[in-house]
């Protein structure tokens, strides 16, 4: 029988998707067959599957940690928003539909035996699921028909881990002001809590881990110090990334729009890992650098929209005066789309807008579609003479005198993207593609940027490696195998 440990948190972006990465890793590292699960997942940040769906992408993460391909049953709920349209309703890797917030309380009956079934077949052949949260475990207005919480945990009696964030502040209000509030049943499903993302002197806090287990009754299992490889890992959603401020560093400028809807924005990972890279990501009222050499135009769940918002913050304009000075433009997915000249929705699958003019750098035009693109690829780059692999996740079909030359040629013959006549501005709709080492040295090298001798694939189970070894030494793993039941 496989046990199962639910990790909740007292909000979002505390650290449950880490947590439950780092433990999934460490777990199986003392031999044990271990899953993670999530019931529910909002996330434009998502990742394709080998049984053709797509999940969160923190739940890949996850399932890599665990050394597991990653399945459609990780994640049996994914919410992707969507802007005008509310979200986009992900069950079992497929889109059901949009919904806006307050409709979607109306699916959750329809959903949870979706659920439950993706669990209990996830569960049938693992020794260990850990189980991850959404948002906060206290969201009692939301308690009614829960699939992601509380909910979920007594309809699969999965004791629950609850983890605060002490970084923000208030850690202690959190984790007690929880027990408060929750109604005794939901509350009597927590078993111990973890603080997580401490700084400084761990000594300092000895009393205030008491005075939470005194007032909850919960045990104390972890004092978790900040993990400062969090940031080499690829993150679940932008909620990190709102708010921010592009700081100045050394190397190659590379500048991307911090656009409302941006997803898969982890596309940009490997880049932010070079040495020779000053990756920006540009937050709202904030132009373009003048000193960028690339400029990229990431993932968008709400192309139409964020095209918008793009020109509602003059970064067209500052584009266009990149482009005049021989600056370079690399778009992918929904900013290949937005390069064009214009972008067509008869479907209306983002909304009342049926066409917006697009940028006019490429010389394409695309056609939102009603189906969805799910698949892994791999080929070469014949402009780059290297190989590549990825996934394409998008509704669409583009096409262009710029498409007669194609960024990407796959394996099966087809190809995709665009290329100006100079070469300096190109679009694809692949994703993943600077996870490939020979790639993007090869890219980097056209932008004046020198790689780092660096593999990232690599990198990133390292990284796993050591973030579990950072959950054995501060949280008690050997507790937390007594609570799983």
């Amino acid at each position: 029988m496989s046990r199962k440990l639910m990790i909740q948190g007292t909000g979002s972006d505390v650290g449950k998707s880490l947590v439950v990465a780092g433990l999934a890793r460490a777990f199986a590292n003392r031999g044990l067959r271990v899953a993670p699960f999530k019931p529910q997942n909002m996330s434009n940040n998502a990742a394709v599957t080998a049984d053709g769906g797509e999940i969160g992408r923190a739940q890949a993460l996850q399932a890599r940690a665990a050394r597991l391909a990653p399945s459609v049953d990780m994640n049996p709920v994914l919410l992707k928003p969507q802007g005008g349209n509310g979200s986009q309703v992900v069950v079992r890797g497929v889109v059901a539909g949009q919904a806006k917030a307050r409709d979607y309380q109306d699916w959750k009956p329809r959903l949870k035996p979706a659920v439950m079934e993706s669990f209990a077949r996830l569960s049938a052949a693992r020794d260990l699921v850990i189980i991850e949260g959404a948002g906060s475990a206290a969201e009692v207005n939301l308690r009614a028909n829960d699939i992601a919480n509380m909910g979920f945990a007594r309809e699969a009696d999965a004791p629950v881990v609850l983890v605060g964030d002490i970084d923000r502040g208030g850690v202690i209000a959190q984790l007690v002001g929880c027990k408060v509030v929750l109604d005794d049943a939901d509350a009597a499903m927590i078993e111990g809590f973890i603080v997580n993302k401490f700084r400084g002197d761990p000594t300092l806090f000895e009393d205030g881990m008491r005075f939470v287990a005194a007032r909850t009754g919960w045990r104390a299992l972890g004092l978790v110090p900040y993990f400062e490889g969090a940031a080499r890992l690829p993150a679940e959603d932008a909620f990190s990334l709102r708010g921010a401020r592009a700081t100045k560093g050394a190397g190659v400028v590379i500048a991307a729009p911090l656009l409302p809807h941006i997803a898969n924005f982890d596309d940009l990972d490997p880049l932010k890992a070079e040495s020779g890279v000053d990756l920006r990501f540009i937050a709202p009222g904030d132009p373009l650098p003048a000193e960028a050499a690339l400029v990229v135009l990431p993932g968008s769940k709400a192309t139409i929209a964020d095209l918008a918002a793009l020109r509602a913050n003059g970064w067209d304009i500052d584009l266009f005066a990149h482009v005049r000075r021989g600056g370079r433009v690399f778009g992918v997915c929904g900013g290949y789309q937005m390069l064009g000249r214009l972008i067509r929705d008869p479907h209306g699958m983002e909304g009342d807008v049926a066409a917006a003019p697009g940028l006019g750098l490429l010389d394409i035009e695309t056609v939102l579609t009603d189906t969805k693109t799910l698949v892994a690829v791999s080929g070469r780059a014949p402009t780059f003479d290297a190989p590549f692999h990825g996934y394409e996740m998008h509704v669409g079909e583009t096409a262009g005198p710029d498409c007669a030359q194609p960024l990407l040629r796959f394996e099966d013959g087809r190809v995709d993207g665009a290329q100006s006549r100079d070469l300096r501005v190109m679009g694809a709709y692949v994703h993943g593609l600077f996870a490939d080492d020979a790639l993007r040295a090869a890219f980097l090298a056209r932008i004046g940027a020198e790689a780092a001798p660096l593999n990232y694939e690599q990198s990133i189970d390292e990284t796993l490696d050591a973030l579990a070894a950072h959950c054995e030494k501060h949280i008690d793993l050997d507790a937390l195998w007594e609570i799983a039941r």
